[in-house]
């Protein structure tokens, strides 16, 4: 499969001393789901930024290995630039437009009005068609769910080529997750757009992701298609729950790695 997005052997530094990402490398193919699975400070979110050219909000940047888009190098340049050539990020807080109504929000990114931007609006209505029901609401009154689905829909008003989404289902309640889910599938197939999706919940993501990355502490340490995720038993007792249907704390599996490989 042609390499749509082909990260490699990124290093990214905090304010010239911090390292937080370090030689991780991972591509994205055309029509392909991809998830980007970690616990909490894996350096998950740091690796969209990397991506996605929001770095620099945080004095970070990336200070070895290269990021290509359609052929094109894009690490460390400025988000606009790197939004206008198809890559659009969904961020993990701070959605929304609180202030503007459903509408307002799905205009808000796009450079240019008129029938155009109209025509966009009425397709992400097609994926999402509770918001056509909620256009006069403003964005602050939305639940949860209504508030990442507008976040998805006005990412699809750039006709992005590539999304990057960062914790799809956090705080969201499970049927409201299966929902988002089947959409995001729906929008890959009609739309022929790629997705890169980071979640710290992997029995969302491998359910419908072609392939995935695990990160600890800033690097990639497994990664296969979902069957071999699924049936990796490392994946299955630090992830996915082991044979008691439990999922093992952070420290549990910190304490594991000292016994033993990850790789296996």
């Amino acid at each position: 499969m042609t390499a749509l997005l082909a990260v490699e052997k990124i290093e990214v530094v905090y304010k010239r001393v911090i390292t937080a990402v370090q030689g991780v490398t991972l591509t994205v193919g055309e029509r392909q789901i991809v998830a980007l699975l970690g616990t909490n400070g894996a350096g998950k979110t740091t690796t969209l930024r990397a991506i996605s050219g929001f770095l620099g909000l945080d004095d970070a940047r990336v200070t070895e290995g290269s990021v290509m888009f359609d052929g094109t190098r894009l690490e460390n340049r400025p988000p606009h630039e790197i939004a206008a050539r198809g890559i659009v990020l969904v961020p993990e807080r701070e959605k929304v437009f609180p202030n503007l109504t459903v509408a307002e929000n799905l205009i808000a990114p796009v450079s240019h009005g008129g029938g155009d931007a109209r025509r966009q609006e009425e397709r992400v209505y097609h994926f999402f068609p509770r918001l056509a029901e909620l256009r006069a609401r403003v964005g602050g009154l939305l639940s949860g769910g209504e508030r990442q689905m507008l976040a998805i829909a006005s990412a699809l008003m750039c006709q992005p080529k590539i999304l990057l989404i960062d914790e799809l289902s956090l705080g969201l309640a499970p049927i409201v997750v299966d929902d988002l889910k089947r959409r995001l599938t729906a929008i890959r197939d009609e739309l022929s757009i790629s997705i890169l999706l980071v979640e710290q919940s992997a029995a969302v993501a491998l359910e419908i992701a072609d392939h995935a990355y695990v990160m600890e502490n800033g690097r990639v340490v497994l990664d296969g298609n979902r069957e071999r995720l699924q049936g990796h038993k490392d994946v299955q007792e630090f992830y996915l729950g082991g044979a008691d249907g439990t999922r093992r704390s952070y420290r549990d599996v910190k304490q594991y790695r000292r016994s033993r490989r990850w790789y296996g």
